[in-house]
């Protein structure tokens, strides 16, 4: 009767366990299988762009962002300071990364409608962010972040100037520029930040404005002695190994060198070496992709979630993968860790908002210097959105990234140092 006994136990415990797998099994697979379409994955990525971005962007048109927009801040800080920068930081980051998706033309569909939302709503709330007599004038003129932020901003301007840029009356413009050159009164970190300073006056440049020539030549002195090779910038004299190089290096660079290289200030050959490092710095970024859709948090600011895949997503904006990386393996990669990132993980509040953590709300992780505007950085990984929806990198059929054939069994390329 005992032997019975346990003998019924184990088969017990077994068939729950069995059933716990067999469970398990089909929400991966119905979690794997629920996007097989470019098409598809396309409407997932635009969904899930407009749900982050519009609340940033729909509040600061109506006039309500300061209002709205809760100010979360790390564990024992106080939010006095992020209250004078938060806002400008959600402004901007979510501007540079929807900036190519709004860029497209207008249409009928599902997606173009909105965008157009999304693009005259911004429209209405530039002019307000730069209105000293609105509720939501942004603060461009007090604290050293707002050099980051409003860098952002600019790369915005410099990715999508039809769609966000020339549409302004030029009272707004006028304003905007003022703001920029309120900046010069102080200076940043010893870092990107001279990056931040430099892409600020390559926009001004673009605008018919003087741009002060010091802060671009150190820029773009600095950062190139920063680079370690491979691929690799240094973030500063000293090496971090942290995703910044994505977050900010690669995709800046590359946009202040377009710029400089275009009006004869640099030989075209800068720029050609910094899109050259960036598309090697692409190809790590693909392999950090697990099979499952995870990729390792490490380094500062990893609540910048999907910010991380910037400089990939770039490369494939632009249609500058390596050629062995084809257009849709990239797609299918980012798409399995939004997936991951966002129906799986809990990031966003009640109202809509992110909230501080990497996957959902863990508000220990977060740095000293982030608060919920630092957030929509999350926004940078969406520029393939840009690419109309007849491009192949949403047309061709769904392919395996790199970690995920290396570990099915599958030939991968072998990777190796490069020199330049």
């Amino acid at each position: 009767m005992r032997s019975f006994k346990k003998t019924f136990i184990f088969l017990l415990v077994a068939a729950m366990c069995l059933n716990n797998q067999a469970l398990l099994a089909q929400k991966n697979k119905t979690a794997n299988s629920a996007i097989t379409t470019g098409q598809q994955d396309r409407e997932y990525w635009s969904n899930l762009l407009y749900k982050m971005a519009s609340p940033v962007i729909l509040n600061l048109a109506n006039n309500t962002l300061r209002k709205n927009m809760p100010v979360e801040v790390p564990p024992g800080a106080k939010p006095d300071f992020y209250k004078k920068v938060t806002h400008l930081e959600a402004v901007g980051r979510t501007m540079a990364g929807v900036a190519p998706w709004l860029a497209l033309p207008d249409d009928d569909t599902r997606e173009g409608k909105m965008r157009k939302e999304l693009r005259l709503a911004l429209l209405k709330g530039i002019v307000n962010a730069v209105d000293p007599a609105s509720p939501d004038y942004l603060n461009f003129r007090t604290e050293s972040q707002p050099i980051v932020d409003a860098a952002y901003m600019a790369q915005a301007f410099l990715r999508a100037p039809k769609a966000l840029w020339e549409p302004l009356d030029s009272l707004t413009k006028k304003r905007v520029a003022e703001e920029f050159k309120a900046l010069r009164t102080r200076t940043g970190a010893y870092n990107n930040w001279l990056l931040f300073a430099g892409i600020n006056e390559v926009f001004l440049m673009t605008i018919g404005e003087q741009a002060d020539p010091v802060r671009i030549q150190y820029a773009q002195n600095k950062i190139k002695e920063w680079y370690v090779g491979d691929g690799w910038y240094s973030d500063g004299p000293g090496f971090s190994m942290d995703y910044y190089n994505s977050y900010v290096i690669h995709p800046m660079l590359v946009d202040f060198f377009k710029v400089l290289s275009a009006r004869n200030r640099v030989k075209t050959e800068e720029y050609d070496l910094a899109l050259k490092r960036m598309i090697r710095y692409s190809e790590f970024s693909e392999r950090f992709i697990s099979p499952e859709g995870t990729y390792p948090a490490f380094g500062r600011s990893s609540t910048y979630r999907t910010a991380a895949f910037q400089a990939l997503g770039q490369v494939a904006l632009m249609e500058k993968l390596p050629e062995y990386i084809q257009p849709a393996q990239v797609r299918c990669g980012i798409t399995a860790v939004m997936h991951r990132m966002y129906d799986q993980c809990n990031n966003f509040d009640s109202n809509g908002w992110l909230v501080l953590g990497f996957c959902g709300s863990q508000p220990m992780i977060a740095d000293s210097y982030t608060s919920t505007g630092s957030l929509y950085m999350a926004t940078l990984g969406f520029l393939p959105l840009g690419l109309p929806a007849d491009n192949k990198f949403w047309t061709d059929p769904a392919a395996d990234w790199t970690s995920k054939k290396a570990w099915s069994s599958q030939p991968f390329k072998k990777d190796y140092h490069v020199e330049y």
